[in-house]
């Protein structure tokens, strides 16, 4: 439901953002969520031992509580946006970022770090949320698609570079630092946010404050049989990023002995997402989300087979190990994007809202489970590529339930500007 409020003052004029600028913004946005993730991977075992942790499985939920935080905090930016308009409520998320970047550089126990990082993410979470109700704001259909999918490219790049980043504050200072560097990082994107970004709102879809409203629009988003099985299924697939991301430190630089060329070895897995990302922007409009994402999820499970005939076997390598991941996380960067704005397209009116309860729900099943995933490790891969294979299952099949039992589906031709809505079934 969409009720007609009064326009905002308008802000003051700013110079035109050019698309390269704005999908640049964009993912440094959400690149900063990343940053607060994998800067921490070298610090782990240095934060456990300085502040007194015995169990090694432990310094996992420094990573592990902040994803999951950041899926509950999903919920409020969305709804907050649709009434105050997109810029606000990101500038916001912004200023909480770098503040609790700071006290998590002040802890002197665990249990008070865990806690500002799970306030961290929930109040950052308009980060991972807002970029993708703005791009809905300006774009539909593979557009969006192609435009999520080029942000990614440049999204991922953190991931790459981010332990190395971390490894290499940690040759100079301590780990605190790392926590100060986000802070200054969070400032950074503030001032572009501030000085460049435009609103993108339009003023005839705000939405109230009210809970009856903010709960009818969020039930809709959430209930639309169209888009369930993508945002359930995405976040199955996220799960076993995520896992592999919690573990990833105990699995690849020690089981495995990479030692010091973790950092290296890990930001090569995120390239590989990265030229998945790249390539899908180039071929998404050609081709349609559903077919390539479809497309993908099969050959990640006939690659999660393989996985997981390797890790049967005792004398797994980390050379047989690798090629494998990199190849089944690559297929996350087919499927990541796509499902996202299939499952976004039928909420034009209400993007925030339904931004909102997808990123929760995406994040919550991806984090929750992935923090599962990452707890199972074992000394060997064996539980990760399980994890793979069961995820990637589950998801085809709630895929399967969404288009109805028919896959590889191209909605809009070649040359349509929006995609047409499907039928407006329920859950």
């Amino acid at each position: 439901m969409t009720i007609p409020l009064p326009a905002a003052p308008r802000a003051p004029a700013r110079p035109n953002m050019g698309p390269r600028e704005f999908v640049v913004l964009m993912a440094m946005s959400m690149a900063l969520q990343a940053l607060a993730i994998d800067a921490m991977l070298p610090a782990l075992a240095g934060i456990a031992q300085d502040l007194h942790i015995a169990d090694p499985n432990r310094r996992q939920l420094i990573v592990g509580v902040f994803l999951i935080s950041s899926g509950l905090g999903a919920l409020i930016p969305g709804s907050l946006a649709d009434r105050y308009g997109r810029r606000p409520v990101l500038l916001g998320s912004l200023a909480l970022y770098i503040l609790l970047s700071l006290g998590c550089a002040l802890v002197t126990d665990f249990t008070t770090l865990l806690v500002l990082r799970a306030l961290q993410a929930i109040g950052s979470a308009g980060l991972t949320v807002l970029p993708s109700a703005i791009i809905r704001d300006r774009h539909g259909g593979d557009a969006m698609a192609r435009q999520m999918s080029t942000i990614t490219v440049i999204f991922m790049m953190v991931p790459m570079v981010a332990p190395t980043i971390g490894l290499a504050v940690l040759m100079v200072a301590g780990w605190r630092w790392i926590f100060a560097l986000l802070a200054v990082m969070g400032v950074v994107v503030g001032l572009w946010v501030w000085l460049r970004l435009e609103e993108t709102l339009d003023p005839a879809n705000r939405q109230p404050i009210q809970p009856r409203s903010i709960a009818t629009n969020m039930i809709t988003a959430a209930s639309n049989r169209a888009s369930f099985g993508y945002v359930v299924g995405g976040g199955l697939i996220l799960s076993a990023l995520f896992g592999y991301v919690n573990c990833a430190q105990q699995l690849v630089g020690e089981h495995f002995g990479a030692g010091t060329w973790f950092p290296l070895i890990f930001g090569a897995t995120a390239l590989c997402m990265a030229f998945a990302s790249f390539f899908n922007s180039r071929i998404v409009e050609r081709f349609g989300a559903r077919r390539v994402s479809h497309a993908a999820v099969l050959v990640s499970l006939a690659l999660s087979v393989l996985q997981v005939w390797l890790a049967s076997r005792h004398d797994e390598s980390l050379i047989e190990f690798m090629p494998i991941i990199a190849l089944n996380i690559c297929m996350v960067g087919f499927i990541g994007a796509n499902f996202s704005s299939i499952a976004l397209q039928p909420f034009a009116q209400m993007a925030g809202a339904a931004s909102s309860v997808q990123a929760f729900l995406r994040m919550v099943i991806g984090s929750g489970l992935g923090m599962v995933i990452g707890l199972a490790y074992d000394g060997t891969a064996r539980p990760l590529a399980l994890a793979f294979l069961g995820c990637g299952l589950a998801a085809l099949v709630l895929v399967l339930w969404s288009e109805q039992g028919r896959l590889f589906r191209r909605i809009n031709p070649p040359g349509t500007p929006r995609e047409v809505p499907l039928p407006d079934t329920h859950c």
